[in-house]
């Protein structure tokens, strides 16, 4: 139920906020609810992943972009993502999500994410994002792209260490069986 009341409230307010290029920081403000915290009294990590897919749907609902996307029948699904915890977020607490997209290799976008409470940083997250389309089917970065007339003059180039972690998470494509570690 939270997360449908802070969709339904993003959909009817986005229009609010300022305008945001797809490719710059993206920053929205919230506010820690009851209905987000867990047995200790802070905000349960499973909302900061929540928190995190409707401040990628603010940025792309403030650039443009979601519904150029809606109108092709594309659509943004998580694939993989990390995220690292400094600071707990307690009851009414008011903080920002700043998003950015980090860069893209030939199949994915790869999102920072930061929890900031003033200018400290309280979490960070990267996120790998690929799109889909309704008709079935999997887009690279560059169809998505040009697509949706987005034209980046410098495409930022990815850190080493998300090239790493991206290799470290990647699943077997298909049947074949997960190799086990254990």
């Amino acid at each position: 139920m939270n997360l449908w009341l802070r969709l339904i409230y993003e959909k009817l307010t986005w229009r609010l906020r300022t305008r945001e290029d797809w490719h710059a920081v993206g920053r929205r403000t919230f506010r820690v609810w009851p209905s987000d915290l867990d047995i200790y009294k802070h905000m349960n990590n499973g909302v900061f992943l929540t928190l995190m897919d409707v401040s990628r749907y603010d940025l792309a609902l403030r650039s443009g972009t979601w519904k150029k996307w809606k109108k092709l029948g594309w659509y943004p699904v998580v694939v993989a993502e990390t995220v690292t915890f400094r600071k707990s977020l307690m009851p009414w607490q008011s903080f920002d999500i700043e998003s950015k997209v980090i860069g893209w290799d030939d199949q994915a976008f790869y999102f920072e994410q930061r929890f900031v409470v003033g200018n400290e940083i309280y979490t960070k997250a990267v996120v790998k994002i690929r799109f889909l389309k309704r008709s079935r089917g999997i887009l690279s970065p560059d169809e998505v792209l040009a697509g949706t007339d987005e034209a980046i003059q410098n495409r930022p180039q990815l850190p080493e260490w998300v090239k790493t972690w991206n290799a470290s998470t990647t699943l077997p494509k298909g049947k074949e069986p997960a190799p086990s570690t254990w």
